[in-house]
């Protein structure tokens, strides 16, 4: 049956879901034309099929894996775009003291399964040991040349901790760019969003409860926003009654524990997605105070109590 004008007109939401960069991505879009909905959504995924090359470890020639494959031997020329996001991130590393650090690549992840049958810590020299090559004050920028140079042997980098967020953000570009006014990239559960729903209401995001995740612990408006949540409830280990995260703390080597979820709310799913984990490393007080100082983010901790914490300039419902 053929459409009418005035239902060809009506806007809807078209999705589209797919792996990539190793994660459940869905990307939604507010239009009136399916066509040019799925078109427009085609050249999204292009662009992150196109930044996972880029950074992916997964890919064999990727830029990632010629800096790591030169580490401690020589700088690798990238492309701008890599060599900005590896400066960006050192900066995060530096306002977070080193909780986030993209040399964790380093690690020797046999160490923690995080499965039933974990049932012992590594003792702390080992754990130590695991981490020895995670420091991201050794990786050289040279500006002028735009070369990144690991300067120990056996290093690596990986963007695990920011990478999805940016090629949302990206993703949400070229989106843009194409003349969609309203939409979500959902990356495994990073989001980033704009423009309103079909009702002109705001999009809202559920904070999943970290014991029943299929139920919502509070909603709050996301519109023209990213959130980033990073919680223990779907990788951990109990051992002696208690529950351990399978973030590791970079500096420690153990695995952290207080805290069941982070959720980041700012303008940008890649500064979202990179500051939800630091702050289960560095633990309510002390990733609060972060936050309070970072202007335009705001957050929501869960800790291991059920009891509810959030920076000074958020409102939940």
């Amino acid at each position: 049956m053929l459409k009418t004008e005035d239902e060809i007109l009506t806007p809807q939401v078209f999705k589209r879901e797919m792996k990539l960069m190793g994660n459940h991505f869905e990307i939604s879009v507010v239009h009136h034309q399916e066509q040019e909905a799925y078109d427009c959504i085609a050249k999204a995924v292009a662009e992150i099929s196109r930044i996972e090359d880029l950074l992916s470890t997964f890919k064999a020639h990727s830029q990632t894996n010629l800096i790591n494959d030169f580490a401690g031997i020589k700088p690798v020329k990238v492309d701008k775009e890599v060599f900005d996001l590896i400066k960006r991130a050192l900066k995060i590393s530096e306002i977070t003291q080193g909780a986030f650090d993209i040399t964790y690549g380093s690690i020797d992840k046999s160490l923690w399964n995080f499965d039933v049958n974990m049932t012992a810590l590594p003792d702390a020299e080992t754990a130590k040991k695991a981490v020895a090559l995670i420091n991201y004050r050794n990786v050289m920028l040279d500006e002028a040349q735009q070369t990144v140079f690991l300067t120990q042997k056996g290093m690596r980098i990986g963007f695990g901790g920011i990478g999805k967020g940016y090629a949302a953000d990206k993703a949400k570009s070229v989106l843009q760019k194409l003349g969609i006014k309203s939409g979500i990239v959902n990356a495994s559960g990073d989001l980033v969003t704009w423009g309103a729903q079909i009702d002109g209401k705001p999009w809202t995001a559920a904070i999943a409860n970290p014991d029943q995740k299929l139920q919502a612990f509070s909603y709050l408006n996301i519109s023209n926003m990213a959130i980033a949540t990073s919680g223990n409830y779907e990788k951990f280990a109990v051992i002696k009654g208690r529950k351990y995260s399978h973030t590791i703390n970079p500096k420690t080597g153990f695995p952290v524990s207080g805290i069941k979820s982070v959720s980041i709310i700012c303008p940008q799913a890649e500064l979202a997605d990179a500051l939800a984990t630091p702050v289960m490393v560095m633990g309510v007080h002390v990733g609060l105070d972060l936050i309070n100082q970072l202007k335009g983010v705001a957050c929501i901790v869960i800790d291991d109590d059920n009891r509810l914490h959030t920076s000074n300039n958020i409102n939940i419902s």
